[in-house]
C-alpha cells in the first residue's frame, strides 16, 4: 500500500516528510481548529455545510479563513486526487501559526494548513442491527463547546472512558442534562417524537444534526430541541448517536440499563434509511 499524500501549506508531500515546527501554536496550546469530511465515491458528503461550520469556528477564535469555500474544496480535491481512494475521510486543520511561546495572540503570522485523508471506515453492520451499548458521565468541559477547537482533551478522556467501559460511546451531561457524547451528538425518541439538546455552547452542532432536521421534516417526525433530563434518555423508546464516522446508530444499553425493548426501533430504522438515500443522491 502507498503512502499516504498530505497537503501541508500548500505542498502536497508523503505524509512521513510533512512536518510542522514545534513553536506552532497548534502543538503548544491546542490554538487551531478542525474539520472533517467524509466522501462518498469521491465526493463530499455536506461539504458545504462542513466548510461553514470550519468558517465559524475560525471566526470564533479569530483565525483568518485561508480558503473560500471553493479554493477549499480545490484543495481537498488535490488531495483526494493523489490518494485515489473511493470512500475517504477528509481532515483539515488550521492553527493560528507558528510565534514565540506567549499566550495572547501574535501579530502577522500565517496560520498553518493541513489537508490529510484517511480511509473512511463505517460501523459494522451488527451495530446497526443489534444497537451499541454506551455508558453516561458528567460533562467536565470548557463552556465553548460550539467551536470545533483541536484542543480536544475532554472529548479524549471521554472517548477513553467509554473504552475502559468497552462501549461505543460515553453520554455526557451538564447538572443533569443531556449535553453530547464524546464525538457524537445524541438524539432521544420517545412515543414516535425526536428530541436533542438545543444548538448551543453546551454541543458541538454536528452537521448530522442538520441532516436530521430535514429528514424529520421530511418523514413527518416531530422533532424539537430542548434541555433533556437524564430521567427522560434512560425512559427514552430509542436513543440514537450520529457523526460522520458513525452515521446513524441506535443505542440498546446505557450504564447496562435496556433502552426501550433493547432492539434498534422503527424511528431508528426510518431516518437511517433516509441518510443511505442523502449519500445516495450525492
Amino acid at each position: 500500500m502507498s503512502e499516504a499524500v498530505v497537503l501541508l501549506n500548500g505542498e502536497l508531500l508523503p505524509l512521513s516528510e510533512a512536518r510542522i515546527p514545534v513553536l506552532d501554536r497548534g502543538f503548544i496550546f491546542g490554538d487551531g481548529i478542525y474539520e472533517v469530511i467524509p466522501l462518498y465515491n469521491g465526493k463530499p458528503f455536506r461539504g458545504a455545510q462542513h466548510l461553514a461550520r470550519l468558517a465559524r469556528s475560525l471566526a470564533a477564535i479569530g483565525i483568518p479563513n485561508p480558503y473560500t469555500e471553493s479554493e477549499w474544496l480545490a484543495q481537498i480535491d488535490r488531495v483526494v486526487r493523489a490518494n485515489g481512494l473511493a470512500d475517504q475521510m477528509v481532515y483539515m486543520q488550521v492553527t493560528r501559526g507558528v510565534a514565540r511561546r506567549a499566550h495572547a495572540f501574535p501579530k502577522d503570522v500565517q496560520p498553518t494548513v493541513l489537508i490529510m485523508t484517511n480511509p473512511l471506515v463505517l460501523p459494522p453492520a451488527q451495530a446497526r442491527e443489534q444497537g451499541v451499548a454506551c455508558v453516561t458521565m458528567e460533562d467536565r468541559r470548557w463552556l465553548n463547546c460550539q467551536i470545533k477547537s483541536v484542543s480536544l482533551l475532554g472529548n479524549v478522556l471521554a472517548a477513553q472512558y467509554a473504552a475502559e467501559h468497552g462501549v461505543t460511546e460515553a453520554i455526557q451531561f451538564r447538572d443533569g442534562y443531556l449535553t453530547e457524547a464524546s464525538s457524537s451528538n445524541v438524539w432521544v425518541v420517545r412515543n414516535g417524537r425526536v428530541a436533542a439538546p438545543p444548538k448551543d455552547n453546551l454541543i458541538l452542532e454536528g452537521i448530522r444534526y442538520g441532516l436530521m432536521e430535514e429528514l424529520c421534516a421530511a418523514m413527518e417526525i416531530p422533532l424539537e430541541a430542548r434541555r433533556l433530563s437524564r430521567e427522560e434518555v434512560f425512559g427514552a423508546d430509542e436513543v440514537l448517536i450520529s457523526s460522520a464516522t458513525k452515521e446513524l446508530l441506535p443505542v440498546v444499553t446505557i450504564d447496562g440499563r435496556t433502552v426501550g425493548d433493547g432492539k434498534p426501533g422503527p424511528v431508528f430504522a426510518r431516518l437511517y434509511a433516509g441518510y443511505q438515500a442523502a449519500k445516495a443522491a450525492l
